[in-house]
């Protein structure tokens, strides 16, 4: 009886579980391919891993077939999927502590484009040379209010998204629609008006977590919903809130986003970030034709 069992098992070809090798299994292992039994398996971001690279080795060199498992973008799947959204949370959070604390900095950070304006010569702004305020002005936040939605909007939209998109195109997404939206207020508002805050970028996100959706045909109400919500507040006038930021971001996010999950396989990394330089490069260009009018 034993010489026909391993004989019915030869003809099937299934392999045994690499540490109980009398268990048969169709499953293998995402990172090293090996096989693996029920309870053997280690749930993972895609597929099973091992327990051996569940804990971060194998044991032995994977085989040569053996790929990484990658996101729907080709990202890394990694441990913790929401890392760079903790550190941009820890990040906004201390930038508020520091600007509480000394609110000096609030005017150090904010962005706008020169103070004093025409027919004075610029002393301060992005038009004297301060570029740096289109990213400080991305992590700073003046209320408690605003620093608490936009942080919540950024843990619900932005973890799923890192997760979706892994961190290096994720953060890309991030940054390229923040800029993008400081380029469009600074285009557009009085230079002597002062906006901050992390909204750009978050509705970048919304705009990128859209398309994402809609390419796994998720249902899009729900997103939908909460980004009509936010333009409602977007637009309303008692708010006070700098609509160009919210809008540029948004258009940024779109596009880049688009560029992440519909990339070709063959060329994604150079679409996807080629994608990016160019709405980095409009968005220098509409700075550069604003700070040409201001001097």
């Amino acid at each position: 009886m034993e010489q026909a069992a391993g004989s019915a098992r030869d003809a099937r070809s299934v392999p045994g579980c690499y540490r109980h090798p009398d268990r048969e299994t169709g499953v293998r292992c995402t990172r090293c391919e090996r096989p693996i039994c029920p309870d053997c398996m280690v749930s993972a971001s895609v597929g099973f891993q091992c327990p051996d690279c569940a804990r971060g080795g194998t044991g032995e060199t994977p085989p040569p077939q053996a790929s990484r498992p990658r996101t729907l973008a080709g990202g890394t799947v990694t441990a913790d999927p929401r890392l760079l959204t903790k550190l941009l949370i820890a990040v906004n959070l201390a930038v508020f502590v520091a600007i509480k604390a000394r609110p000096s900095l609030g005017y150090d950070f904010v962005l706008y484009g020169a103070l004093p304006s025409k027919p004075f010569a610029p002393t301060s702004g992005v038009a004297a040379g301060e570029w740096y305020r289109f990213v400080s002005s991305m992590f700073s936040h003046e209320e408690y209010w605003h620093l608490g939605f936009n942080m919540l909007s950024l843990w619900w939209v932005g973890g799923p998204l890192e997760a979706a998109l892994g961190r290096a195109r994720y953060l890309a997404v991030y940054f390229v629609s923040g800029l993008a939206g400081g380029a469009l207020t600074y285009l557009l508002t009085a230079p002597d008006t002062a906006s901050l805050g992390a909204s750009g970028a978050i509705y970048g996100l919304f705009g990128a977590t859209a398309v994402l959706m809609r390419r796994l045909n998720y249902d899009l109400r729900p997103v939908l919903a909460l980004l009509v919500v936010n333009l409602i507040f977007t637009f309303n006038p008692s708010m006070h809130i700098a609509w160009q930021a919210h809008i540029g971001g948004l258009v940024a996010g779109v596009v880049t986003g688009y560029a992440m999950v519909h990339a070709p396989r063959e060329n994604r990394s150079l679409v996807q970030y080629g994608t990016c330089a160019v709405v980095l490069i409009l968005a220098l260009a509409l700075a550069l034709v604003r700070t040409a009018q201001l001097t």
